[in-house]
């Protein structure tokens, strides 16, 4: 295995074809499909499926991908600080559920790094799609919480998953509700005052599950629910229909706009913030940096915390 050959099965899969990657590469079709199989040979391990339509990445070979690209990059760096070579665009990716905190660390790693090239990512998903990004390296980190309710359950996909979950802070449930809301005014919301409400959550797909939902107290009923996949369809509804969903409390004025406040609500439960990476890799120099910023942008809860 050529650090070479690494780099030929990343160029397939970043341009989904044999030859336009060949094209991409300076190298002729034949040859670039040759190097491929001689690969897939030594290591006993099919990367791509072919049909008569194409080519597509296989279940085995995405994990492969996230391990080829992460020697990849590493080396680049190596050249860069000792053959002083031109650093190539680098890639860089994190999953997430819906925090601005999170946008707020991407922010402050993206002015920090300041390249003239990079290809960088930044996916607000499902709970699901994090913990398989993480697992098969698509991401270098993944942002969850985890509850009393769920840790069980969510500790297990990580485990099996050969993941760390590292704790940033923990808190108590809180409502985002549109500041014209009738509810605005107190210092601290009941479920009882709620119940007459639309309940907003983020769709989670076919793990739609109590213990995958991004909102704790998951198990509790609610007479009007309305699903969504992304933060600002939430808001804007949140806002029109005087409803509310159940979070951190965490908010960035600035992302989110000022018609969006949070307010306590009166629950015997903690929520922990944390984020994933995975047990069988370092964090590149891009994820050290966006780690110091993540914590930096919730050490303010930490302090509260203890």
């Amino acid at each position: 295995m050529t650090l070479q050959q690494l780099k030929y099965v990343v160029a397939v899969a970043q341009k989904g074809s044999i030859s336009e990657a060949a094209k991409s590469l300076f190298i002729s079709q034949p040859s670039l499909t040759n190097a491929v199989k001689e690969l897939e040979s030594e290591i006993d391990l099919r990367i791509f499926n072919r049909n008569n339509k194409g080519i597509s990445i296989s279940a085995d070979g995405e994990e492969f991908l996230g391990y080829a690209r992460q020697v990849i990059e590493q080396a680049e760096l190596l050249e860069q600080k000792y053959l002083r070579r031109k650093l190539g665009k680098l890639h860089f990716s994190v999953s997430s559920q819906h925090y601005s905190f999170v946008v707020d660390a991407y922010v402050d790693l993206i002015k920090e790094f300041n390249a003239d090239e990079y290809d960088f990512s930044l996916k607000e998903t499902r709970t699901h799609e994090i913990i398989d990004d993480v697992r098969l390296l698509r991401s270098e980190i993944g942002v969850l919480y985890i509850s009393n309710f769920n840790e069980k359950i969510i500790k297990k996909f990580i485990r099996e998953n050969d993941l760390i979950f590292h704790e940033l802070f923990s808190t108590s449930p809180h409502v985002f509700i549109s500041k014209s809301h009738p509810l605005a005014e107190k210092s601290i919301v009941t479920l009882e005052d709620l119940e007459d409400y639309p309940y907003f959550s983020y769709e989670q797909g076919s793990y739609n599950s109590f213990y995958f939902t991004e909102e704790i107290l998951s198990v509790i009923e609610h007479k009007k629910n309305i699903r969504v996949c992304d933060r600002a369809t939430l808001f804007n509804l949140l806002i029109g229909l005087n409803g509310y969903t159940i979070c951190t409390g965490v908010i960035n004025e600035e992302l989110n706009g000022a018609d969006i406040i949070a307010r306590p609500l009166d629950a015997d439960e903690k929520i922990t913030l944390g984020y994933l990476t995975h047990k069988n890799t370092n964090l590149s120099h891009l994820g050290e940096i966006y780690i110091k910023y993540l914590k930096s942008r919730t050490q303010s809860f930490r302090e509260v915390e203890s």
